[in-house]
């Protein structure tokens, strides 16, 4: 069964985390929407240009199973910045979806709209000081529940892994780590 994912990204987003979160949870079948907070075609910060399906705004009567989030500066920033990617996260928590945040992204805009209250949570070390459960702060992922968190590009398929084993189940995440020569997140 196809799960429809919402990848939010914007100008300075991080590119392995966004194509990571993208490419992975596309190989294991679900529909993965990538929606800007700004123009559709953006440079993330590494330079790389992508180019989103469509606008955040046009993402908001929709229900997703999963919203991920990429880090990158001033991408996560921007991020925060969005009300409409707010809204939808906020859902996200109000029905007990999951969501989830890599690299900054955790620190600056999971962190400042309570979306982290009372969960174990990892980050970036440069923005990890910003958490405030800081218990699971040296973890590559982290998974509390239905949020899952992780800290940066050298996790990226790992944090991906396990968004799989969240709306999959672990058989299908080692299904798809197979052939891409990684181990899948354990449990």
């Amino acid at each position: 069964m196809s799960k429809k994912v919402l990848v939010p990204i914007a100008d300075g987003s991080e590119e392995i985390e966004a194509v990571c979160i993208i490419d992975v949870l596309r190989r294991a079948g679900a529909e993965v929407t990538v929606a800007s907070v700004g123009p559709l075609k953006i440079t993330a910060s590494r330079g790389v240009k992508i180019e989103a399906d469509r606008s955040i705004a046009e993402c908001l009567g929709e229900q997703w199973d999963l919203v991920a989030v990429p880090g990158g500066i001033p991408g996560a920033e921007a991020l925060h910045g969005s009300p409409d990617l707010s809204r939808i996260l906020k859902r996200q928590q109000q029905e007990g979806k999951p969501y989830a945040a890599i690299c900054a992204a955790p620190a600056v805009v999971l962190e400042p709209q309570g979306l982290l209250d009372g969960r174990k949570a990892t980050a970036h070390p440069g923005f990890a000081d910003r958490l405030t459960n800081r218990e699971a702060v040296e973890a590559r992922v982290v998974v509390d529940g239905n949020v899952v968190t992780s800290r940066g590009p050298g996790t990226a398929i790992e944090f991906a892994l396990a968004l799989v084993s969240l709306l999959y189940g672990e058989e299908k995440a080692a299904e798809v780590a197979e052939p891409m020569l990684v181990r899948p997140f354990p449990s």
